[in-house]
């Protein structure tokens, strides 16, 4: 999900004036936009990426994305504009995930590797049985996402799946 939200919003600011010095681009930093009203503050900046937070989404943007203003890194996009683009990634995410989240669906975990088949799915609490060979695991919902390749994956390595796996015996 990561990816499709960034290539949207790429798109949407590949307009940026005046690239930002790194030195502006900074944890803490408070970032404007287009008619000069904060958009968010920046949370961390690694590998070239910052996490801008706008209070109600924290958006994975590239360095290459802001511009330099009078009062710090600027975006092309209003705060209004940025969550909307945000809520229409995580409802598109949610819908894939949710017509992927089928009983009887194979289940990969966040490394990769099979994590069991779904069993049950109770709607009313979002609680989903993943039946493994070494028992059940329940996970949420909001647990699962769907890959790049289209497949069920559970947020959790293999690893933590194991971790709250209840055996069969």
């Amino acid at each position: 999900m990561k990816f499709a939200k960034l290539a949207i919003l790429a798109t949407a600011l590949a307009a940026t004036p005046i690239a930002a010095s790194a030195a502006d681009v900074q944890a803490g930093a408070t970032v404007y936009g287009p008619e000069g009203n904060p958009v968010g503050t920046i949370e961390s900046v690694a590998n070239g990426q910052a996490v801008l937070d706008t209070g109600k989404h924290k958006v994975p943007l590239g360095l290459a994305s802001f511009g330099e203003g009078e009062t710090g890194p600027t975006i092309t996009v209003t705060k209004v504009q940025l969550n909307q683009m945000m809520d229409q990634q995580v409802a598109a995410a949610a819908a894939k995930r949710d017509a992927a989240l089928l009983v009887g669906a194979s289940v990969v975990s966040a490394d990769g590797q099979s994590a069991g088949m779904v069993k049950e799915i109770n709607d009313e609490t979002d609680a989903v049985v993943v039946e493994r060979e070494a028992g059940l695991v329940t996970l949420k919902r909001e647990h699962f996402a769907v890959d790049g390749s289209g497949a069920l994956m559970a947020l959790f390595t293999l690893a933590q799946i194991d971790g709250a796996t209840v055996s069969n015996q």
